[in-house]
């Protein structure tokens, strides 16, 4: 399954890099700054939104697969 994400940030001077490659790897980078963190919230069971004084991180991603993350990055150490 493949999950998406978004970044909104409250303005262009929290963007600390944008890079997009023109080599074979089509890689892409994008840097900034959410400022202090003030929540965490799973919204609608399906989204993991991250809040900050400068922006929004949004991850599609349940809770059991959260979950399951971190239970196997626990085993992992």
């Amino acid at each position: 399954m493949e999950h998406s994400f978004s970044v909104e940030l409250t303005s262009k001077k929290y963007v600390r890099h944008i890079s997009v490659s023109n080599e074979s790897h089509d890689r892409v980078l994008f840097e900034g700054f959410l400022g202090e963190l003030e929540e965490l919230a799973l919204v609608e069971g399906a989204v993991l939104e991250v809040k900050g004084a400068n922006g929004v991180l949004r991850i599609d991603l349940s809770e059991d697969e959260l979950r399951k993350m971190l239970s196997q990055t626990k085993e992992a150490k």
